[in-house]
C-alpha cells in the first residue's frame, strides 16, 4: 500500500536543505506521496530509507522496456492521470502490423514501406517506434522465418500470436532485439509468461474484461513483472473507456495489477477510420497502438498529435534565437523576423526555403510565443527589435539595412524604422503567403 506524506516524512533526514527543489522535507514528502517527484531527488536521503520508500517513490504506471539498441523503446513510468498536472513522460509508441503469410516480394515491399516512416516536424525527428509480425499463416516455421527478417528493421519488433509454441520458434529467430511478445491470455498465459522470462521480453497480457485483466496480470506477475496490459474491446467507445479506467485506477487507487503500460490495437476498416481511432488511443493514456496503416499522410499527424501531448506544458517550445541562412544567403538576400516559437519558426522557414530565394531568418528571443502573444506580451515589439538589431550587429552586415515583418505587426513598421533607421517592409499574415510575397519583392535578388 502506499505511504502518505506523513509517513514518508517520518524516514525523511529533516535537513530542509531546499536542494530537492522543495522549501521543506514534509513538502518533498507531499509531493512523493502524491507521485510528483522522484525520490532520487533528494540528496540526504538514507539507505535504510530508500528501502522502505522503494514502493512509494516507484511510479504507479511502470516502465517497460522493449527493442535493443538504437530501436530501444520506453513506455510507462507515467505519475500523472492529467498532463497539466505535471507532463506525459513516454510518448505512445506506434506499431506497424505485417502479416507473416504474404509471399516474399509482397513482404519485402511491405517492409521496406514500414523502414520509411519518419518525419521531420518543427525541427525533430519523429517516427513510428514498432513492427509488429502477425502469425496470420499459423504456422511456426513461417513466423520464425519472418520473424529473422524483420530483426534487421529500423524499429523495433512485436510478436503477436497467440500460440506460445509460434513465439518460441521466433525468438530463436531475434530474442537479441528483445521483442515484445503479444499473445498471453487466460488460455496459455503460462507457458507464454515463462517463454517471455526466459527470453527476459516482455509481454502483453490480454483478458475479456478489467476484472479478468487484473486477475491475469496478477497470475502472470508471479513469472514475470514484465508486463504490458492488453485492451481487446471490440468498440473504440469501450476501448477508450478501459484505457481511461486502467491509469485512473493505477495513478487514484495504486490498484498494483493495473499499474501497467497498456497496448491497444486499432480496428478501423479503412485509412481514416484507422487515423480517427489510432488518435483517441494516443489522446488518452495508450501505451502502445497497433495500425495496419502505413500511409505517411495519416500518420504524420498522429505523430504530430504525439509530439504535442508529450511536450512539458510548462516550457513552450523554442528554437535558439538567433540569425540563420537559408539557401546560399550573402550580404544582399533579404531579412526576415519571427518569434523564436518552434511551431512559428519551423513554419516560416519551410515557406521561405519552398520559394527557393536565399534569404535570413531572424528568430527573436520571445520566451517561445507565437507572434501576435509575443507583441501582446511586449516581447515582439519596435523597442525589443531595434535592439535585436543592434545586438545582432545587423547593420553591418547587411547594407541594405532592410527587414521583413510578419503582416499581424504592422503596427510596428514606424517604430523600428525610428528606432534602428532600417527600412521595414511588411510581409503577408499568413506563412502560406510568403513564397509569393518572396518572388514579388525579391525574385531578381
Amino acid at each position: 500500500m502506499a505511504l502518505t506524506g506523513l509517513q514518508i516524512f517520518k524516514l525523511m533526514p529533516k535537513t530542509n536543505c531546499k536542494e530537492c527543489g522543495h522549501p521543506t522535507c514534509l513538502a518533498f514528502s507531499m509531493a512523493l506521496a502524491s507521485s510528483k517527484i522522484a525520490l532520487d531527488a533528494c540528496p540526504y536521503v538514507s539507505d535504510e530509507a530508500r528501502e522502505a520508500l522503494g514502493m512509494a517513490s516507484a511510479p504507479p504506471v511502470a516502465k517497460i522496456v522493449f527493442g535493443a539498441g538504437d530501436k530501444m523503446r520506453e513506455t510507462g513510468d507515467e505519475v500523472v492521470l492529467f498532463r497539466h498536472d505535471k507532463q506525459f513522460f513516454h510518448p505512445t509508441c506506434l506499431a506497424i502490423t505485417i502479416d507473416d503469410d504474404l509471399n516474399d516480394d509482397d513482404f519485402d515491399a511491405r517492409l521496406s514501406e514500414i523502414n520509411s516512416l519518419s518525419f521531420e516536424r518543427v525541427g525533430e525527428k519523429v517516427a513510428i517506434d514498432a513492427v509488429a509480425l502477425v502469425n496470420k499463416s499459423g504456422r511456426p516455421d513461417v513466423f520464425a522465418k519472418r520473424a529473422g527478417q524483420i530483426a534487421s528493421a529500423a524499429f523495433a519488433p512485436l510478436l503477436v500470436s497467440d500460440s506460445p509454441e509460434a513465439l518460441a520458434k521466433a525468438l530463436e529467430a531475434c530474442a537479441a532485439e528483445k521483442p515484445l511478445l503479444c499473445g498471453a491470455n487466460e488460455g496459455n498465459w503460462k507457458a507464454v509468461a515463462e517463454l517471455a522470462n526466459e527470453r527476459d521480453c516482455p509481454l502483453v497480457v490480454s483478458a475479456d474484461s478489467l476484472d479478468g485483466l487484473s486477475d491475469l496480470a496478477e497470475k502472470v506477475g508471479g513469472v514475470t513483472k514484465n508486463i504490458v496490459l492488453g485492451v481487446r474491446s471490440a468498440a473504440p467507445v469501450q476501448k477508450l473507456a478501459e484505457l481511461t479506467q486502467i491509469r485512473r485506477q493505477a495513478i487514484r487507487r495504486k490498484t498494483r495489477f493495473l499499474g501497467y503500460p497498456s497496448f491497444v490495437p486499432v480496428c478501423g476498416k479503412d485509412l481514416y477510420d484507422q487515423a480517427a481511432e489510432a488518435s483517441i488511443y494516443i489522446s488518452k493514456y495508450a501505451g502502445i497502438v497497433m495500425l495496419d496503416i502505413t500511409d505517411k499522410a495519416a500518420l504524420l499527424p498522429l505523430c504530430a498529435l504525439r509530439q504535442n501531448l508529450f511536450s512539458d506544458p510548462q516550457k513552450p517550445a523554442q528554437v535558439e534565437p538567433g540569425i540563420f541562412s537559408i539557401g546560399e544567403a550573402d550580404e544582399k538576400s533579404p531579412v526576415y523576423i519571427t518569434t523564436n516559437f518552434s511551431l512559428t519558426y519551423y513554419t516560416v522557414e519551410s515557406e521561405l526555403s519552398s520559394a527557393r530565394i536565399p534569404c535570413w531568418l531572424i528568430a527573436a528571443p520571445t520566451d517561445g510565443t507565437s507572434v501576435l502573444t509575443a507583441w501582446a506580451a511586449g516581447k515582439f515589439v519596435a523597442d525589443k527589435i531595434a535592439e535585436l538589431i543592434e545586438e545582432l550587429k545587423l547593420s553591418e552586415k547587411f547594407p541594405h539595412k532592410t527587414m521583413v515583418i510578419p503582416g499581424y505587426v504592422a503596427m510596428l513598421k514606424a517604430g523600428i524604422e525610428e528606432k534602428s533607421g532600417w527600412k521595414v517592409m511588411i510581409g503577408p499574415n499568413e506563412a502560406a503567403g510568403i513564397p509569393a510575397f518572396a518572388k514579388a519583392n525579391f525574385g531578381n535578388a
